[in-house]
């Protein structure tokens, strides 16, 4: 994992945060982007998960 990201939105009474974070993939060693939006409680346990 290169590249974390965390940005908080607000939509009404709710609070939520986007994550995207960068995996290599094993077989071709090309980068993608995993994109989740989610409560803010949730994001550290996303990020760190492989």
């Amino acid at each position: 994992m290169a590249k974390k990201s965390v940005a908080t939105l607000q939509t009404g009474s709710k609070r939520l945060s986007k994550a995207i974070k960068m995996v290599k993939s094993p077989k071709t060693g090309a980068y993608t982007f995993v994109e989740a939006i989610m409560d803010p409680s949730k994001v550290n346990d996303f990020l760190s998960k492989k």
